[in-house]
């Protein structure tokens, strides 16, 4: 009882049995892998710089959301530090990385 398969068939092997080429059975994972990045790395990538370029934009007087939740306007910028006034006479300094984004621009 013979058991060929027409999937073997596909596989591209010769008539030796030596099988498939590494080549080919390369070609499938080197696939995956390309849509990997473009589908998870690079959109991420992007998305970190865009978020780096926001944050060395941030000067006072603009309003921001920072990751805590508080709504706060930039009062002070020092290095990576933002000291924003979040009421009345109350300033709190967060570390830049915390602003999750600006609401409104200062000007």
């Amino acid at each position: 009882m013979n058991s060929f398969h027409p999937l073997f068939a596909m596989l591209g092997g010769n008539a030796g049995g030596t099988g498939p080429s590494p080549f080919s059975m390369l070609l499938p994972i080197l696939g995956m892998l390309l849509i990997f990045y473009f589908l998870m790395i690079r959109p991420q990538q992007k998305r970190q710089k865009e978020v780096q370029k926001m944050l060395s934009n941030v000067k006072k007087g603009d309003r921001v959301l920072t990751a805590s939740g508080l709504y706060g306007t930039v009062a002070g910028v020092k290095d990576d530090v933002l000291v924003l006034q979040i009421a009345d006479n109350v300033k709190v300094e967060m570390v830049k990385s915390a602003v999750t984004g600006v609401v409104a621009s200062g000007e």
